[in-house]
């Protein structure tokens, strides 16, 4: 194994894993003893001459003795090696393992359930066909939500304490409270006092500020510890930036609840909405880059391969891709290209549609800035919701070609990324029919609602089964 692919294993079993201790002394012999094959292209460095003095070969040697035969017979020793180590560590007799072992398996990815019960909420609330039932439902998944996000709070305290340093090495992984401001929003400033819209006031610039530390400090880590090679590339890559992401929709929802509400910010709404449109503008402009790297990656190495579809092994948190004979983890990272522009499309529609209340009159010294500013909003966000759209069906044509070849998908935490990308693009749709007035687009977004719930429950049932059955937080297969 090459030296530069070293940190990139050694971060994926990381102490946070309850076998990592076990695993561990089996990579290190694996990545210490350099296999045959590399040993052969080494001693081709050299070659004896007539007289018997070693000379060093030519480039067009090398590249003629390393064929693309050699190259997947190293990586096939390698994976056969390292998979070798991890179920060697890993398999534990089931009658030992108790719920601490169980509790220590729960990891960050659980946090993406959140998200998408939280989008679904707001994608509720979007509606504009909605009926007093619809908003009970919407309010369900708010409270459902905020008690996931405690359970998965009270739960990964629990981990941490049973595993000691397990907190420290799960510094790049990252949670995201974005969405359940947005419900609070949503769903609490209308039917609640003055109480908890100045909650939210400082809550807002909180949370902007959070999330741009975290943001950099996220990629600065990631950047100095880890190397990311290119035919590995996934969306997942623009994790760090998603809190950016939701500072628009934020800022929009909570202008629009004050109204409501009948009481007025005390921060200027200018100041908000402008300080939103910054931050949402950094995290658009960041996923801009991470999916031309991805376009460049689909266009040089086509799409991933039948392990990797619909989603990418995430090296970050879980282990290394099993090639032979070990199931892989898969990560449902197409449709995360979806959420980026989806939620920069309904933040910035929605702040551009309030313009003309948001802007003062003459604002920069031109007349009827309000309006000119609504109408390049409304332009912006139309071509970041098309985008999305595309990006919705490039991913949905993937995972079919997938499915119908007969592959099976085993379930994962990650699953709930089937929702929570979808959501933007659901509540994108929705702020488009109404500002448009268009009942086409509206019937389209009521549709796609309804087909998400579905899968939000289809997600969840199979979530409980996998509980049930142990195929979820087992330390054998542990998520």
């Amino acid at each position: 194994m090459e030296e530069r692919d070293i940190p990139f294993f050694s971060h994926a079993f990381n102490q946070s894993s309850p076998t990592a201790h076990l695993a561990l002394p089996a990579i290190r012999q694996v990545r210490s003893a350099p296999s045959a094959s590399f040993e052969r292209d080494q001693s081709l460095m050299t070659r004896p001459t007539m007289n018997g003095a070693n000379v060093a070969a030519t480039d067009g040697q090398l590249e003629r003795q390393e064929t693309a035969a050699s190259r997947r017979r190293r990586r096939a020793d390698t994976s056969t090696s390292l998979g070798q180590a991890v179920s060697k560590a890993e398999g534990l007799p089931e009658g030992q393992v108790s719920i601490k072992d169980r509790i220590a398996c729960y990891r960050w990815t659980f946090f993406t359930m959140t998200m998408a019960t939280g989008g679904m909420a707001n994608v509720l609330h979007s509606l504009q066909y909605s009926t007093s039932w619809i908003r009970g439902v919407g309010v369900f998944f708010c409270i459902l939500n905020i008690t996931l996000f405690l359970t998965n709070c009270v739960m990964l305290s629990l981990r941490f304490y049973l595993r000691p340093g397990s907190f420290t090495n799960s510094f790049t992984d990252q949670v995201d409270i974005g969405i359940i401001l947005i419900n609070a929003c949503e769903y609490g400033i209308p039917r609640s006092g003055e109480w908890l819209l100045r909650t939210m006031e400082v809550l807002f610039w909180a949370y902007v500020g959070l999330s741009v530390i975290a943001s950099a400090g996220l990629y600065l880590i990631l950047w100095s510890t880890l190397i990311f090679p290119i035919h590995m590339m996934t969306p997942t890559w623009v994790f760090p930036a998603y809190p950016l992401l939701l500072t628009a929709p934020l800022a929009s929802n909570l202008i629009e609840s004050a109204q409501k509400s009948g009481h007025e910010l005390i921060i200027d709404r200018a100041a908000l909405a402008f300080g939103a449109a910054t931050t949402q503008g950094t995290g658009c402009l960041i996923a801009f880059m991470i999916s031309a790297a991805f376009m460049y990656r689909l266009m040089t190495q086509k799409l991933p391969r039948d392990m990797q579809r619909p989603g990418v092994v995430s090296a970050l948190q879980n282990h290394p891709a099993t090639v032979h004979g070990r199931s892989c983890r898969l990560y449902p990272s197409q449709f995360i290209s979806i959420g980026p522009f989806g939620f920069t499309a309904a933040g910035i529609a929605k702040l551009g549609s309030q313009a003309d209340s948001i802007v003062p009159p003459n604002f920069l010294d031109v007349p009827n800035a309000g309006s000119i500013i609504k109408i390049v909003s409304l332009l912006v966000a139309l071509w970041l919701w098309g985008l999305s759209m595309w990006f919705f069906l490039v991913s949905v044509g993937s995972l079919w070609k997938y499915v119908r070849g007969g592959h099976s998908m085993p379930f994962q935490m990650t699953w709930w990324s089937f929702v929570f990308p979808n959501t933007a693009l659901v509540t994108a749709t929705e702020v488009m029919g109404r500002i448009f007035d268009s009942k086409g687009i509206l019937l389209c977004g009521s549709v796609m609602t309804a087909c998400l719930i579905v899968v939000w429950i289809i997600v969840f049932i199979t979530m409980i089964y996998c509980l049930r059955t142990k195929k979820l937080l087992w330390p054998k297969d542990d998520t």
